[in-house]
């Protein structure tokens, strides 16, 4: 299936000068999908839908400072091919060009309505991420602002003194109460700070009650619920008691359930690729096999390595985090961490991800390298 009919042509062309304020209002008044930002007319970058009407950064920006990067997709592209450029490129939205002309867009949403119809032969089992994190409800706004921080997530389930689900917090929800409170400061209604926001409980803030899918409803289902709340992704709660969190899945869940293969290496998927500098994107696929390969009693099946950039910099370089998950026949496992530049964050989170391996139930390591993952476990 190619992308040809699920290409929209609504779509905005901005130049990156141009006042935000005026693009809102054109977005707005002409109900387009996406924006394509271009500079000296040439394609430069896409402004979303939901980062437009969500953000609240002022009208006299300019809409340069919004855009994201985004990969050229052919019109006639497979629907996999283009669902792994959006993984890969960390974002929902592409242009389509047809040659050198600007074509239209395709989104993330537009896909996964294409083949909604084929998603009943998956389970939220099949693709969810079980090792999630959470917080409770009495925790600081702050505590969880540092959690997605960390761990490059932007939702938390919220746990009550019982570890039951409370509810749910996003990044959204944060900064809509961060820019109420600081919109009547200025007015002079209250005197409200970043630092006593921070303070709030996460109760205060987070959306409750919380929809939510099992483990053993079909993506379908998964899929439809959060096309029709407009959700990015849903809380996985426990077959036996759906009080409990079992974990998180997301619509680049269900986008990487697209793209895998019958081949018989291991699918590599990496997010946010431009931010590789000093360590190629073969280099990395080549470690993840290595650690994979090292263990005789567990299949990969699956591998997925996510960078983001924070704005912090050590002498020019970016703090990079890097997060690798593998999908095996033994469940999921994966490792995380921080670096500045992206060869140092993942090497952090390869070594975790060995760490973690180890430790999976039942896998053990081939004796080739037992005596040297050891030692090396030692060192650290």
């Amino acid at each position: 299936m190619d992308i040809e009919d699920i290409v929209t042509r609504e779509f905005t062309e901005v130049d990156v000068n141009e006042r935000l304020g005026k693009v809102r209002s054109a977005f707005e008044r002409e109900n387009r999908k996406g924006i394509i930002v271009t500079d000296d007319g040439d394609y430069a970058g896409v402004v979303t839908e939901k980062q437009l009407l969500q953000s609240h950064v002022e009208d006299d920006t300019k809409a340069g400072a919004m855009m994201r990067s985004a990969p050229r997709v052919k019109r006639r592209a497979d629907v996999r091919d283009v669902a792994r450029m959006l993984i890969e490129g960390g974002v929902k939205m592409a242009p389509v060009f047809d040659g050198e002309t600007l074509y239209g867009v395709v989104s993330a949403n537009a896909i996964l309505k294409a083949v909604l119809e084929n998603l009943d032969v998956l389970t939220v089992d099949d693709i969810y991420t079980a090792e999630v994190i959470s917080v409770s409800e009495d925790a600081s706004v702050g505590k969880a602002i540092n959690l997605m921080r960390e761990n490059g997530i932007s939702r938390l389930p919220v746990t009550n003194e019982n570890g039951y689900l409370a509810g749910v917090v996003t990044t959204f929800d944060i900064t809509d109460i961060v820019v109420r409170d600081m919109d009547k400061a200025t007015r002079g209604d209250r005197s409200g700070d970043v630092e006593r926001i921070l303070d709030l409980p996460v109760y205060d803030v987070m959306v409750s009650p919380v929809d939510t899918v099992s483990r053993t409803e079909t993506v379908q289902a998964a899929v439809e619920r959060m096309l029709e709340g407009d959700y990015g992704g849903l809380v996985v709660t426990d077959d036996e008691d759906d009080r409990l969190v079992a974990g998180i899945v997301t619509k680049t869940d269900v986008l990487r359930a697209l793209t895998y293969t019958e081949e018989e290496h291991m699918d590599v998927q990496i997010t946010n690729v431009d931010l590789l500098e000093a360590i190629t994107r073969e280099d990395i696929v080549a470690s993840v096999e290595a650690v994979a390969d090292k263990y005789a009693d567990m299949q990969v099946q699956h591998a997925h390595v996510r960078f983001k950039k924070h704005k912090e910099k050590l002498r020019g370089t970016p703090l990079i985090y890097a997060q690798i998950r593998l999908r095996t026949d033994r469940g999921q496992v994966g490792g995380s961490g921080e670096g500045y530049g992206a060869e140092s964050a993942f090497r952090v989170a390869l070594d975790k991800l060995e760490r973690n391996v180890v430790e999976l139930k039942g896998v053990q390591a081939d004796e080739e390298y037992e005596g040297q993952l050891l030692r090396k476990l030692g060192e650290l």
